[in-house]
């Protein structure tokens, strides 16, 4: 797949094929993108904070949109987030060419978030990498740095 780069004002946006990139070349790509690009980052207002190999740290703010029934933020908005941070930890380590898909995600939630929470931020990091999975897990704190909850995932590495 090849998308334009915003990222030279002079001479225009440059064509990128996001295959030739690297796990985390492609998240490094993603992360100075104007949020003009559909993903659930883009839906759910995800920014990416952070990325380095093994490692990713995505946030957003808390909304009236994210209410359950009720009335504070609903569990599901932690699970994306978690699954987001844990799952591109993974994919910031592999290579260009090979992809991967979540096969578990296991969350605990710890407290509950409140509409008006503000921002709330998760980091997630690899446990293992190997040829055919990978493990990672993640954490969603509050402003305050209150843990709201936690996951690990086992994700299956896609070899062309």
């Amino acid at each position: 797949m090849t998308l334009l780069d915003p990222a030279d004002p002079v001479n225009g946006p440059d064509p990128v094929d996001l295959a030739a990139l690297t796990g985390l070349e492609l998240l490094r790509w993603a992360q100075k993108q104007p949020g003009d690009v559909p993903s659930i980052g883009r839906l759910l207002g995800m920014t990416f904070d952070e990325v380095e190999e093994g490692r990713v740290v995505m946030s957003l703010t808390t909304r009236a949109d994210f209410s359950n029934p009720l009335g504070s933020v609903h569990g599901g908005i932690a699970a994306a987030l978690l699954d987001s941070v844990v799952g591109c930890a993974v994919h910031s380590t592999l290579p260009a060419g090979v992809g991967f898909t979540t096969l578990e995600l296991k969350v605990n939630y710890i407290r509950t978030v409140a509409l008006d929470a503000g921002r709330l931020t998760a980091e997630g990091t690899t446990i293992h990498v190997g040829r055919r999975t990978a493990t990672a897990e993640g954490r969603v704190m509050d402003k305050r740095g209150k843990l709201v909850a936690h996951a690990t995932t086992t994700c299956l590495i896609l070899r062309p």
